[in-house]
């Protein structure tokens, strides 16, 4: 059976002239594994290169550049040249930025003078006379449009308030000289402010107001000058500041890592893990890289101390081909196998495959999920690009639906377009009693029809799940012996007493119900035996395993944790036998979808004609997405409860390789 890759541990000692060339390669090939993890960030020691790597994504920001999403091809540790190119081109963005400032500040004190002087503009009098007139009070300045209107309510008929200028923002207060505190309190409380109006102003003169628009005309006309200056600029360079931006995050990163590494003032110690495959071409590229400046070894995780007292998992990676290995994230997102015991990615990608089958049997629409499988993994579809890796799976579940339609003669719900097809599979599988016209396996019970099939099918699924559930027990017998664990291997409900209670069981039920015979002592016998290694598998694990005392907490707690056992396995082998007849239900539930849907579709042909065709397309759409995505559901389910419940009572580490990644 496959096992977890085999892994080793290594440990290089490295000149501090070389240490960056060995991360850079390490980050680079994506199959290393640092034994305490990555070294964190830690931000009080030097980084030059994390600093130009910030000040280039500030001129790519000022530039309106979108950011990278992974490293620039060839992307590298920089050297001097690509110090003085990221200088050169910071330099030249911000003097670019320095004169759009510069230009943005004069046109908008050109703007606002030109505003300013067109609100005064149908001010003709000269002001120094209202500002004498013995009986009024007068004030120019500005205020917020939205708060004039409540300035004049509250005012009333104590003041005057003439807006100046289209955009209201200008007044001219006039009011009694009685009334001129009322007046400036209320204006205080809007935010009034007031101007300063020379002597003999009149207005604005036509000529001033035509020499304020051309030079606002021209201000303009220069800032979008360097805003296309920018806009060329950042063209330019656009490719030169990318490759830039992924070489400083790659050296920024590779610093880090330095920055963390255990070190003496000229050599640095690296210690993780590898695949043992991987590890002799590992050390002979870094021999090479450093041309022999480095000292390697490595280590079985046998021989790692903090491997053998426990306080180390050994990283766990799965191998495996494109199909298995597309159900690998399935086996992670429950938790990693320890390290050393049996991949179950295979029988996980077998059973789902069968089982999604069975419960979505429809030739047609298995057509429709296989033809996504291959658009998925030909990367022809880019709406969901982390489903690509999925594309595998597609591809199997749609050939396992295929047949389990051909088999139940179901196209996109049609029962009779298979009916030749059903008749060539009678033919080669020298069914006897098959009847032409229909289908090989026929689920929907019909009136007069006997129900033999349908129960023979039931009782198939059963046997699907008494082979599921017996995997699991050898998996986890075969484990525990692997881990040197004898008295799980050999006591308790998953363990080898477990199973034969499970299958015994099994064999005796089939042999009374097919040969009817009675219940032998013999039968009683095994029984008891195989219960009792459940209700003493503590005791007897300990004492199997050597560890004392044999009742660790006593022998009434002992005997109560057995009579416990005793129940939960007999419940837990009753449930999880039974759960796969939901796999028939489901199969069920989906032929009598197809046949609803095909029989609304004959309906309405014969009344409504092409409108048949809709319903058709409709309902066939609703069962692959809604019914697909609940019998995938269903399946992970049964292989969680019903599979990995039976050797996943531990989990391990999985294997996480340090990787560069743009940032």
């Amino acid at each position: 059976m496959a096992r977890t890759t085999r892994m080793r541990l290594i440990e290089m000692m490295v000149l501090k002239d070389d240490v960056s060339c060995v991360i850079e390669y390490l980050g680079k090939k994506g199959y290393f594994e640092f034994q305490e993890g990555p070294p964190p960030y830690d931000g009080a020691k030097p980084n030059e290169a994390k600093e130009m790597f910030d000040r280039l994504q500030v001129t790519r920001s000022y530039l309106a550049l979108a950011d990278n999403e992974t490293f620039s091809e060839g992307v590298s540790m920089p050297g001097p040249g690509e110090y003085q190119e990221a200088e050169r081109i910071i330099g030249l963005a911000e003097g670019i930025h320095r004169r759009e400032t510069e230009m943005e500040d004069a046109n908008k004190r050109v703007d606002e003078a030109y505003t300013e002087a067109l609100a005064f503009a149908n001010l003709k009098v000269p002001y120094e006379e209202l500002e004498h007139l013995s009986f009024l009070t007068l004030r120019i300045g500005r205020i917020k449009p939205e708060v004039l209107d409540d300035l004049i309510l509250a005012l009333g008929d104590r003041a005057v308030i003439v807006p100046l200028g289209e955009d209201r923002s200008r007044i001219l207060a006039t009011a009694s000289k009685k009334g001129r505190f009322a007046l400036d309190a209320e204006l205080h409380k809007f935010g009034f402010e007031n101007v300063e109006i020379s002597e003999n102003f009149k207005g604005i003169p036509d000529e001033a107001l035509e020499g304020l628009k051309t030079e606002r005309e021209e201000t303009a006309k220069k800032l979008a000058e360097i805003i296309e200056e920018r806009a060329n600029f950042a063209q330019t360079h656009e490719k030169s500041l990318r490759k830039l931006l992924s070489d400083f995050s790659l050296a920024s990163q590779v610093q880090i890592v330095q920055n963390g590494l255990e070190a003496t003032r000229l050599v640095y110690r690296i210690t993780g893990w590898v695949p043992e495959a991987d590890s002799q071409g590992m050390m002979k590229e870094i021999d090479d890289l450093t041309e022999g400046r480095v000292a390697i070894r490595l280590y079985d995780p046998k021989e790692v101390p903090s491997v053998n007292d426990g306080t180390e998992k050994v990283p766990v990676k799965l191998t495996h081909g494109k199909f298995v290995g597309s159900f690998e994230r399935m086996i992670f997102s429950y938790g990693a196998p320890l390290y050393g015991t049996i991949d179950p990615t295979p029988f996980v990608a077998v059973f789902f495959t069968i089982l999604f089958g069975i419960m979505f049997g429809d030739a047609g629409q298995g057509l429709i999920i296989l033809l996504l499988g291959v658009l998925l993994t030909m990367n022809i579809i880019k709406w969901f690009p982390s489903w690509n890796k999925f594309g595998p799976i597609f591809i199997a579940v749609g050939c396992s639906s295929v047949v389990m339609g051909l088999l139940t003669g179901e196209f996109f719900g049609n029962s009779r377009v298979l009916d030749p097809v059903d008749n060539v599979l009678a033919e080669i599988l020298r069914l006897k009693d098959h009847a032409p016209g229909t289908a090989v396996l026929h689920l929907l019970p019909e009136r007069g029809h006997p129900l033999t099939k349908l129960f023979l099918f039931f009782l198939f699924t059963l046997g699907i799940g008494f082979i599921i559930n017996s995997i699991g027990l050898v998996v986890n017998i075969i484990n525990q012996f692997s881990l040197k664990r004898y008295g799980r291997a050999l006591f308790g409900k998953t363990g080898l007493s477990g199973a034969l209670f499970f299958w015994y069981v099994v064999f005796m039920a089939a042999r009374i119900a097919l040969l009817k015979t009675p219940v032998y002592g013999f039968d009683l016998f095994m029984l008891i035996l195989t219960l009792l290694g459940i209700f003493m598998a503590e005791p007897l694990g300990r004492l199997v395993d050597r560890e004392r005392p044999i009742f660790e907490n006593g022998v009434g707690v002992g005997i109560i944790q057995g009579i416990v056992e005793i129940l939960e396995t007999l419940s837990s082998y009753l449930s999880n036998s039974v759960s796969f007849l939901r796999v028939g239900a489901f199969a069920l539930a989906h032929a009598v979808l197809g046949f609803i849907i095909f029989t609304m579709t004959d309906l309405i042909s014969q009344s409504a004609g092409p409108a048949g065709i809709l319903v058709t397309i409709f309902g066939n759409a609703i069962v692959v997405v809604l019914e697909g995505m609940i019998v995938a559901i269903q399946v992970i389910r049964l292989q969680y409860y019903e599979f990995f419940s039976k050797f996943f009572s531990e989990t391990g580490k999985e294997f996480t390789p340090f990787k560069f990644t743009y940032k």
